[in-house]
């Protein structure tokens, strides 16, 4: 349920403006790893997880994904990279209180959109509201783990949703 919501909500205005230079429609998760990292957190907890991107054995960047709650990590942006591009270690990155300070106009287009598909239309508005409304979101304030498709293998680039 969760990922074409998603795929159908990114944007370039929610690439990361590191990666607005390769995003495009036939690649739109390009870019989208910090922000949909955050979301998927809002609505599923867990914790976010920062792996590094290699390119011929060079760090190129960084990428986000989640671990739920069951354990199970989800990465719904996996397949915006190229072959070269290797996602290689993982650890748990805490979240800064607060909106994002980085991409923060990319998060809250992003969590607006994605509302508003869930919600029919009724998503939160306002820069202090930078959480997600959690009476938008299925009974008991988050969605269920089922809401998002099986994982992905995991690639790389660089997001980073609380930097």
């Amino acid at each position: 349920m969760l990922r074409p919501i998603l795929r159908a909500a990114w944007g370039a205005d929610t690439c990361d403006p590191h990666d607005l230079s390769d995003w495009h429609p036939g690649n739109p998760a390009r870019g989208q790893c910090g922000v949909t990292a955050l979301i998927i957190q809002d609505l599923l907890g867990g914790e976010l997880i920062l792996g590094e991107v290699l390119v011929g054995g060079t760090k190129a960047g960084h990428h986000y994904w989640n671990r739920l709650p069951d354990g199970r990590e989800v990465d719904l942006t996996a397949d915006q990279f190229a072959a070269q591009e290797v996602v290689v270690g993982g650890r748990v990155q805490q979240r800064r209180p607060g909106p994002p300070a980085r991409c923060r106009r990319q998060y809250e287009t992003l969590r607006q959109r994605v509302l508003a598909a869930l919600d029919g239309g009724a998503a939160q508005s306002g820069s202090s509201s930078w959480r997600l409304n959690r009476s938008s979101a299925p009974a008991g304030g988050h969605a269920t783990a089922s809401a998002i498709a099986s994982p992905a293998s995991r690639r790389s680039t660089s997001c980073q949703p609380s930097q």
